[in-house]
């Protein structure tokens, strides 16, 4: 006989609850790599960024009148709508529960909406209209570096220029910084930057621009599953419009003894200038 157990007298011990254990989520990233508007209360739900070409100067004979250039603008567009998530606490959850579970969904669904603004902005580089690969190889440093000459090639400043990756992609990128050999990027080459990737486990600079990795990039549809695009662009080649920032709200529900939860965020993004970026369209290694 095992007698009395924890098994037989498990209505009588305690049930202790930790600190409420939140499932790992990417940190957003991406609200600060983009051109950022904010609308008032008032004025209405889309804001229109002209955009005013290069220029070019001509000599001048001396005597002769300078001649009459034309100028006009473009535009890109963005349109805030909202993104929102909802749920009902009862009080008996509430009044139950060792942690705050109101306090507690509120930082969860704020991290949802943050990632929904993310993917919402790494969904455009599969919009933009020039870029490297073709979705049949895996990355390699000299896509980075490519792309930074094409854009500087055409007067785009280094300074606010980013390239972000997904995990899966920037893989087979430090895999070939750290390999050993001869290989062009790889090795001896850039031994600063492998020597990084080696301890670190990320490339934080290359090409003289920095570079991140996020896992909110939806893969490309139809695709593989290691197809991820990346890109390499400046801060003004996405915009993303905001109407306040995310907000989190309560509202008493007393017919249904509980409260609502309500996460929510009115926002918009879009490209600005598709010349100011450059798509990295490679497949994983890993996946």
């Amino acid at each position: 006989m095992a007698g009395t157990t924890t098994t037989t007298i498990n209505d009588l011990l305690p049930q202790i609850v930790t600190e409420a254990m939140f499932v790992a989520s990417e940190r957003s990233i991406m609200r600060g790599l983009v051109k950022q508007f904010q609308l008032s209360q008032g004025q209405g739900k889309t804001v229109t960024v002209p955009i005013f070409p290069k220029q070019t100067a001509a000599s001048l004979t001396e005597g002769n009148e300078i001649d009459n250039t034309a100028v006009s603008t473009d535009g890109a567009t963005l349109t805030v709508s909202t993104a929102a998530l909802r749920t009902l606490v009862t009080d008996l959850a509430v009044a139950s529960a060792a942690s705050n579970v109101v306090a507690d969904l509120g930082r969860l669904f704020g991290e949802a909406i943050a990632r929904k603004i993310d993917t919402d902005l790494t969904a455009k580089f599969y919009d933009l209209n020039a870029g490297e690969g073709n979705w049949g190889s895996a990355i390699t440093a000299a896509s980075i570096f490519a792309s930074v000459a094409k854009l500087k090639s055409n007067g785009v400043p280094t300074d606010g220029m980013v390239a972000v990756l997904h995990p899966a992609v920037a893989y087979d990128l430090k895999s070939a910084l750290t390999a050993q050999g001869n290989t062009p990027f790889t090795a001896g080459a850039y031994g600063d930057v492998a020597n990084e990737a080696m301890r670190q486990g990320y490339v934080g600079q290359l090409a003289g621009i920095p570079v991140y990795e996020t896992s909110n990039i939806t893969a490309r549809a139809g695709g593989d599953a290691g197809d991820f695009a990346g890109a390499v662009f400046h801060m003004d080649c996405l915009g993303l419009a905001m109407i306040g920032d995310i907000g989190i709200e309560t509202e008493r529900r007393a017919s249904y003894l509980g409260t609502d939860v309500v996460g929510y965020c009115h926002y918009g993004t879009g490209i600005i200038y598709n010349d100011y970026g450059r798509y990295l369209a490679f497949d994983s290694s890993i996946l």
